[in-house]
């Protein structure tokens, strides 16, 4: 049974090609690029989960404290807390569908760009 011997110890900031350096990652990051696909993801997704999550604890506050309001017949056996409830998975689907959207025109394009930059330099 044979072993392999150990790889020699780095001597400094070596990277295989193609790989870029911290150095390198770190000037991308305060690059004026990478804040604007910062701020783009952010300006999407932050209001878009403070929304549902205020949705969601609606849901949850009227659940509590409104069973007559949740309670109410809509049609045929089926009421107010059934029609909020399903909205809940409606709006999960949606928000996910849209933010995929999105990432697929604003992010993805921005991020690409980035990357293909960064490993150019290296």
């Amino acid at each position: 049974m044979a072993t392999e011997a150990p790889e020699p110890a780095s001597t400094g900031p070596q990277t295989k090609a193609g790989t870029p350096t911290s150095d390198q990652f770190l000037q991308t990051q305060q690059s004026e690029e990478f804040g604007a696909l910062r701020r783009s993801h952010r300006s999407f997704a932050f209001p878009l989960t403070v929304a549902f999550v205020l949705w969601y604890l609606l849901y949850v506050l009227l659940s509590n404290y409104a069973g007559g309001f949740m309670g109410t017949k809509v049609v045929g056996n089926i009421n107010v807390a059934l029609v909020l409830g399903l909205g809940q998975f409606l709006t999960t689907f949606l928000i996910a569908w849209w933010y995929s959207r999105h990432a697929a025109t604003k992010l993805d394009p921005k991020a690409q760009a980035i990357k293909s930059r960064l490993e150019d330099q290296a």
